[in-house]
């Protein structure tokens, strides 16, 4: 995939049929004809060299199905954070620890 940057505008360039239809169904997540356009906003951090990808988040959609741990409750009152799709749960002590988008939610309290 070809990527260039010019100012204020993005330009992508699929290289082949599968990055054709990524961006494919990319655009068809981020457009709405009658409605209005999803924003891209980045989650993370992206360090060349350091980091394999860069992640970013489409407001709007909703992220993954939040389901709880069967073995690990919190010790303590805190926020949990899912850095694949964005999402923020408040949970009190003793309750069980979030799990989203197939895998624990972190801390950040």
């Amino acid at each position: 995939m070809k990527i260039s940057v010019d100012k204020n505008v993005l330009e992508v360039t699929p290289e082949n049929e599968q990055e054709t239809a990524s961006l494919d169904l990319l655009w068809k997540v981020v457009v709405d004809c009658n409605g209005s356009n999803k924003k891209i906003v980045p989650i993370g951090q992206f360090i060349p060299g350091q980091d394999p990808l860069a992640r970013f988040h489409i407001e709007g959609i909703e992220g993954g199905v939040t389901t709880y741990s069967q073995e690990n409750t919190a010790a303590e009152d805190c926020t949990y954070y899912c850095d694949i799709c964005n999402k923020y749960i408040n949970v009190k002590a003793g309750d069980p620890v979030p799990l989203c988008c197939g895998r624990d939610m972190e801390t950040i309290d």
